[in-house]
């Protein structure tokens, strides 16, 4: 059966997107490939279509490494509803049924396995994969978020290293790996570390011109992100990232205290907690999840309509990818963060006080001033974004600078005037202090501290009396992340200057910078409450919405029985579809996107009954 076959009968799509034909008959050819496709472009389809194309040409099982439990559930309950032969094996099952799955992947039953790294190198695990290899049963290997393997990516797993194994034991057998997320440092890491240097790279745009970024200055981050829910997605499902255990218990409750349906994330949590939480979130709608990073990687809920950052990420690597989980479905997200000096601080204070080599965290270092450089930036958010990737490409008209172009002002002679500052405090006093009180002096105000030290007589004293605070710490930022001035965390957070510092005082490194925004645009405004109409049902009639919401009611059903979120059964854009054409005959509803054979038979009449009713 021919890929395009494939597509259609079992996936029920019309068509490829993308790269996915050229990288598709690539590896059912039997190539070796690295894929970097953005999060939603259909990766899983690059290699799912080729598991089931060289099984049934009598070539066998695939392996796919996934580094997730949930993902590896939700991916094979999906395969299941498409009529494919799919299987995991993790900590989740019971001994007897670990047997059972392993009785059948012996037998040849399977058509794709799923398994954490961590189990694909274990003896008993490769010296199954032998028995299959000496029958010339391994179709492929598929290594999921093959950035894991990087030092440099920013979701470093040393197991996924040892996966070299696969390479160095089954040389004959095609592998694909794939991510999302990856610049040439770590896509150099990937090829080196899993040898695959002969295999074909296809790079895909990284663009996804459906988010929309915005980006704003911290002053009240709970007031400012509850507007922004407000505003733009009251009772839309949404993601919220916090730094901290602490700050994800915080805001989860404040958000609830205002009426929102939102629920904390991260590792501290008991599991089966966290568990019921992930699961509430996949398969309920407009739920608000606030996590660490600890949440995320593999989630598929395609109707995710905004992420929001209550706090700097590590890299842009990180941010790109956790903004990815918006707008799976192509339909228009939110990616909105929120960032304040003392973000800066800690992120600059955790790579320092770092065991990495030196040479480590001067990468680190690179990453987080190119994060701020997207965070200050100035022109288009996603020219930049793109450019860190290695894309050109033409402002977007999308983003919160394309549609509000900010003004800008040189803070180059601010920036000397702090760090003049910080010199003469030090020289005078012999000791350093606080980026408040250095600030207070440079605006003139005549404070207690001010007044203690004596700090009213020196010569920088007053000189930026026209700069407002926010103008200041603007500048701190930048000369914190670039490393221009320190922040010594064990001497309570002073300031203190470095090697850095002697260009941009003698002028020799301009500082030029955004003028202080606390919010940015909005696209449409609801209120607290609103029931919210899906996106992708916003264009249908009135009497197409009430089919569309009564697809969705029995969908819920249908979900609830299968214990899968409901987007496994049927996308949303599917059920619109279905609303919008009123199909009468199985016929008629064999041509939407999204219906293969399997699902025709299996839901065909159930849904032409919902319609007729």
């Amino acid at each position: 059966m021919s890929p395009p076959t494939i597509l259609q009968e079992v996936f029920g799509y019309d068509r490829f997107r993308g790269a996915q034909a050229e990288i598709i008959d690539h590896v059912v050819a039997g190539g070796d490939a690295l894929v970097l496709m953005p999060t939603g472009g259909g990766k899983s389809l690059c290699y799912q279509i080729p598991a089931i194309a060289r099984q049934r040409a009598g070539r066998g099982i695939t392996v796919v490494v996934s580094p997730l439990i949930a993902l590896m559930h939700d991916q094979v309950g999906a395969l299941h509803e498409a009529g494919v032969e799919a299987a995991f094996l993790n900590s989740t099952l019971s001994g007897e049924a670990a047997n059972a799955v392993e009785r059948r992947l012996l037998r040849g039953e399977i058509t794709l396995l799923y398994a954490a790294p961590e189990r694909v190198t274990t003896p008993r695990f490769l010296a199954q994969l032998d028995s299959l290899h000496e029958r010339g049963q391994l179709a492929l290997f598929a290594i999921d978020e093959a950035h894991c393997v990087s030092q440099w990516g920013h979701d470093f797993r040393p197991e996924y290293r040892a996966l070299v194994v696969l390479h160095e034991r089954y040389a004959g057998v095609p592998r694909i790996a794939l991510t999302a997320t990856a610049d040439a440092v770590t896509r150099e890491d990937i090829v080196q570390h899993l040898q695959l240097q002969d295999a074909r790279q296809f790079v895909s745009s990284f663009d996804r011109p459906n988010i929309r970024y915005a980006i704003v200055e911290k002053k009240d981050p709970t007031q400012q992100l509850m507007r922004f829910i407000d505003d733009q997605h009251a009772g839309e499902a949404g993601i919220v990232y916090c730094q901290t255990r602490k700050r994800v218990e915080e805001v989860a409750q404040q958000l609830c205290q205002e009426g929102m349906d939102a629920l904390p994330y991260h590792a501290g949590l008991d599991p089966d907690m966290r568990q019921r939480h992930q699961d509430r979130f996949l398969r309920e709608d407009g739920i608000v999840m606030v996590a660490t990073i600890a949440f995320g990687m593999g989630i598929d809920k395609p109707d995710v309509r905004f992420v929001a950052h209550l706090d700097l990420p590590k890299n842009i690597e990180g941010y790109y990818q956790e903004t990815g989980r918006g707008g799976r479905d192509g339909l228009p997200a939110d990616a909105w963060m929120a960032y304040g000096l003392q973000d800066v601080v800690n992120q600059r204070r955790m790579i320092d006080e770092g065991e990495a080599p030196e040479e480590f965290k001067q990468v680190l270092r690179g990453k987080l001033e190119a994060l701020l450089a997207l965070a200050e930036a100035t022109d288009c958010r996603r020219v930049r974004l793109l450019a860190y990737f290695g894309e050109e490409s033409q402002p977007c008209g999308n983003c919160d600078n394309c549609l509000h172009p900010p003004r800008v002002w040189d803070g180059t002679d601010a920036a000397r005037k702090l760090l003049s500052t910080v010199y003469r405090v030090q020289q005078q006093s012999g000791i350093s202090f606080g980026a408040g009180h250095i600030m207070d002096i440079v605006r003139g105000r005549a404070t207690d501290k001010v007044a203690q030290f004596n700090h009213q007589k020196l010569s920088t004293f007053g000189l930026g009396a026209d700069l407002s605070e926010a103008q200041l710490r603007s500048v701190l930022r930048q000369l914190v992340a670039t490393g221009a001035v320190a922040v010594d965390a064990e001497a309570f957070n002073t300031l203190r200057l470095t090697e850095g510092s002697r260009a941009v005082l003698r002028g020799e490194r301009p500082v030029l910078l955004r003028e202080s925004v606390s919010q940015g645009g909005g696209r449409r405004s609801k209120s607290r409450g609103d029931k919210a109409v899906p996106v992708v049902a916003a264009g249908l009639t009135g009497a197409a919405q009430q089919r569309f919401a009564a697809l969705k009611a029995w969908r819920a059903e249908v979900a609830r029985e299968h214990n899968l979120p409901a987007y496994v059964i049927f996308h949303d854009a599917t059920l619109a579809s279905i609303a919008a054409l009123a199909p009468q005959s199985l016929r008629e509803l064999e041509g939407v996107s999204g219906i293969g054979a399997k699902k025709l038979e299996a839901y065909g009449d159930e849904v032409l009954r919902v319609i007729s009713a």
